[in-house]
This record gives structure tokens, sequence and C-alpha cells, in this order.
């Protein structure tokens, strides 16, 4: 009987389930052990491959664990084309919400918000494609013309995914598909109180 101690044998996995299956336990390890404990070494095991597996694929765990977030994220949040930017958004919005509600968005939110010096800080890159993605749909409704022409696309995914943000890492209060679309709600239509009888 072999020992709590001992690691089974390292699978032959290579290509695309290699790929798979390491960037799976890298969320994985991420989620139970935290930006620490999330090793090349730790992610080998759990996934079952040769460390020199990883290494020769991915180069450093910064590339690594990037990756395998990006995947988790885009995989999750889909960009959808209803037609109407405000669908749109509230989709996207609501699938986001509810990643950040589970184990693996808040390791998503653990590495936003952690400073770690052993992990070289390449994050601007990795949310500037992730905020790239969603300002295709603002994009899209500013030539539909169902919002102003100098609206600024980026700014519009950055204030509701920032408040979903600072609602999970701050109040811990609920995150919802509701929550989401109230948060659209607010910034596509403001927060005054809308025409007046006879303006």
């Amino acid at each position: 009987m072999s020992s709590p101690d001992q690691t089974p044998p390292p699978l032959r996995r290579r290509g695309a389930r290699m790929r798979s299956a390491v960037l799976a336990a890298t969320v994985d390890v991420l989620t139970e052990h935290g930006l620490a404990g999330t090793t090349v070494g730790a992610v080998a095991r759990a996934a079952g491959v040769h460390e020199t597996s990883v290494y020769r694929r991915w180069g450093t765990r910064e590339n690594l664990i990037l990756e395998a977030l990006a995947e988790q994220l885009d995989t999750a949040t889909p960009v959808p084309d209803t037609g109407h930017v405000r669908d749109d958004l509230v989709a996207y919005f609501g699938s986001l919400a509810r990643l950040l509600a589970t184990a693996q968005g808040e390791a998503l939110l653990r590495l936003s918000a952690e400073r770690d010096d052993t992990f070289p800080d390449h994050r601007l890159s990795y949310w500037t494609e992730r905020l790239e993605r969603g300002a295709v749909m603002v994009r899209r409704g500013v030539e539909r013309g169902e919002l102003a022409p100098g609206t600024d696309p980026g700014l519009v995914i950055e204030a509701v995914s920032g408040a979903l943000f600072t609602r999970a890492l701050i109040s811990g209060a609920p995150l919802d598909e509701d929550l989401a679309a109230h948060l659209v709600t607010l910034v596509l239509d403001g927060a005054g109180p809308g025409p007046t009888a006879g303006s």
C-alpha cells in the first residue's frame, strides 16, 4: 500500500488534453491555496503531468496563471449579440456576477487585488484584453444609434464591472443577475429623474 505522501506517476498527456488538464488544475489549486500556493509543481501534481512539461509549454508560473484565469473568465462570460446593447450588457454582466460568486471567481478577485512581489505585475495587459472584449458590445450600440456617438466604450464597461468587483471585494453582498441589470440601467440611464411632464 502506498503512503499518503506518495504522488501518483504523471500521466502521458499531450497537446490539447495536457493543456486542458493543466489549466483546469491551475484554477483548482489557485482556488484552494491562493496565489502563493499556486506553484508549477503543485499544478503539475494536480494535473497528473510532468513539471517539465508545464515549464516547456508556459515558461513561467505567471504565464500559466494568467492563461488559466483568462480562459476561465472568457469561457464563463461570452460576449452576446442580441441586437440590443442593453440586453447584451445585462447578459454579459449577469454571467460575470455568477462567476464572481463562485470559488473560481473569488480566486480571480484575489489575483486582481493581491500584491505579491514574487509575481510580476502583468495584470494591466490581462484586464485590458478582458475590457476590450466587453467594449465591443458598447461600440455596436453606438453604431446602431442606441448610445450617443461620444460614448466611451471602455468607461461603460469599467463602470459596471468596477461596481461588481467593489461589491464582491468590500461589502460581500450577494452578486446576482438582478444586481447586474440594475448596474447596467444606472450606467446607461444615469440616476437623474428623467424628463418631466410637458418638457
